[in-house]
């Protein structure tokens, strides 16, 4: 059985006492998130906001030339309404050197370019904030490995990471987001018309009912197709969970001591304060 509705009442309070928690350990008390006007960084903002208070988190608007005037009419609805810290800071003078150096780049280097481009924006003003930067990625995008590394996947800590698309929609209505934001068709507005969707091939709520089985309840390819699932849409899903596994995990290191930073020492404990 597939069952992706959640508690949104607890998951609310256990994503704000996780975004707390984590920021406030580390010895921060403020968060900075870039805030592109789509569903994902609007929640990861709130969460924040009600987590630390809307005057210790700081919403980073980041348009492009080519940028949609209605993903920023979003975000500013976003910050208006929960009231939050903002800045804007168009990257189009940071992005076309680099684009002007190949005339004949694709749109996927050109999107990673601004991702990119983007992140070195948020930790410039974590640092100048005295904040953490907060992930907006959510878990069907992390499993399908859809986004930059070291581009818009780059956070100290993201609260929205283990929701599927379809479960972040039910949070973000839970808490208030506007309609027009949960609505709209997905996408990073990386280019004029650019939905993810269409990228991708299929619909969220089409992935997220096959990740549900494969991911969390452990289903082999096999039962999942007796599940009624398309057998080359599993194999398009799986392939790409697969493919994509570098963007999971921090870059391995060879090992030639007994003590390798991300096997054997994974967190400092018993040296006292």
């Amino acid at each position: 059985m597939i069952n992706l509705k959640i508690n949104t009442d607890l998951t609310r309070k256990i994503l704000i006492g996780f975004i707390k928690s984590e920021i406030t350990r580390v010895g921060f008390s403020r968060a900075v998130i870039n805030i592109s006007g789509g569903i994902d960084s609007a929640l990861s903002c709130v969460l924040a906001a009600e987590a630390l208070g809307p005057e210790n988190v700081l919403a980073l608007k980041l348009p492009y030339s080519t940028s949609s005037p209605e993903s920023l009419e979003h975000a500013q609805m976003v910050i208006y309404q929960f009231n939050i810290k903002s800045e804007t800071v168009d990257i189009t003078d940071m992005v076309d050197p680099v684009l002007h150096q190949d005339l004949k780049m694709s749109k996927v280097r050109k999107g990673n370019v601004m991702a990119r481009s983007r992140m070195i924006i948020l930790y410039d003003r974590s640092e100048a904030f005295g904040a953490l930067a907060v992930g907006t990625s959510n878990k069907t995008e992390i499993l399908l490995g859809y986004s930059t590394l070291w581009g818009d996947s780059a956070a100290a800590i993201n609260p929205i990471g283990d929701l599927y698309k379809t479960q972040v929609r039910q949070l973000a209505r839970a808490m208030g987001i506007p309609n027009e934001i949960i609505d709209k068709p997905p996408s990073a507005d990386l280019w004029s018309g650019q939905t993810d969707e269409d990228e991708l091939g299929f619909t969220y709520e089409q992935a997220d009912k096959l990740l549900y089985l494969l991911v969390d309840q452990r289903y082999s390819p096999e039962e999942c197709l007796e599940a009624g699932f398309d057998k080359n849409f599993i194999h398009k899903v799986i392939t790409r969970i697969r493919k994509t596994q570098f963007k999971r995990m921090l870059p391995p290191i060879a090992k030639l001591s007994n003590r390798t930073v991300g096997y054997d020492f994974l967190y400092l404990r018993d040296w006292g304060s």
